[in-house]
């Protein structure tokens, strides 16, 4: 896919990751390894149905020792020397300002998530989310009218919203986020090839953080 700016129009494709980071590019290749089409942009500053929810702070590693930042910078080399060699669809420099459910028979056959950016509207019918604490998902599923109740994993994957690269209290490892990507890419191939992936795909990301 083409990874210029979409200049005003709307733009289709399976999978929208937010967060161009680790996690992000982590799920990304895994989506790309699994056949699925995906667009990976920013998001600094994510707002969910025209609420602000800064959480560029949850970026950060938490009390991360020396060993662990450098594990997680050379996996993030890895991670960006894949998505370039693998033309993954990485637009750094285009971020998510606003997000919406919308019902598929609006947008297509199966489209349910509208991200609007500076440059347009994407449509996907998965979303995956980095950086984003447990209490502003609730918050945000409930400004987009929906109940998550006590399984608010299970209510964001009903809707296809996953959740890459977040922990319970401090950030998580970089070898807890690989996990992480590997179940969420995992569960959207399973959606979007019910048959398994498809035959003939070739350079996988083999990349593990050291135990």
């Amino acid at each position: 896919m083409s990874s210029m700016p979409l200049s005003g129009g709307i733009e289709r494709t399976t999978a929208i990751v937010i967060g161009t980071g680790l996690s992000g590019l982590a799920v990304a290749s895994e989506l790309q390894r699994r056949g699925v089409e995906s667009i990976i942009v920013d998001g600094l500053d994510l707002l969910g149905a025209g609420h602000p929810a800064n959480t560029s702070s949850l970026q950060r590693c938490d009390a991360a020792d020396a060993a662990t930042l450098r594990e997680r910078n050379e996996i993030l080399r890895h991670l960006r020397n894949y998505a370039t060699s693998h033309k993954l669809d990485v637009r750094n420099d285009i971020r998510a300002l606003q997000l919406d459910h919308v019902d598929a028979g609006v947008t297509g056959p199966t489209q349910q998530w509208a991200v609007r950016t500076p440059g347009g509207i994407l449509l996907a019918d998965h979303l995956v989310l980095t950086r984003c604490a447990h209490s502003q998902l609730r918050r945000m599923l409930s400004d987009l009218g929906m109940a998550a109740g006590q399984n608010l994993m299970a209510a964001m994957h009903a809707v296809g919203m996953y959740l890459v690269g977040v922990g319970g209290l401090i950030t998580p490892t970089p070898k807890e986020v690989l996990r992480q990507a590997k179940v969420v890419g995992q569960a959207i191939s399973d959606k979007v090839h019910p048959g398994g992936c498809p035959s003939g795909l070739t350079g996988g990301l083999a990349l593990t953080a050291p135990a």
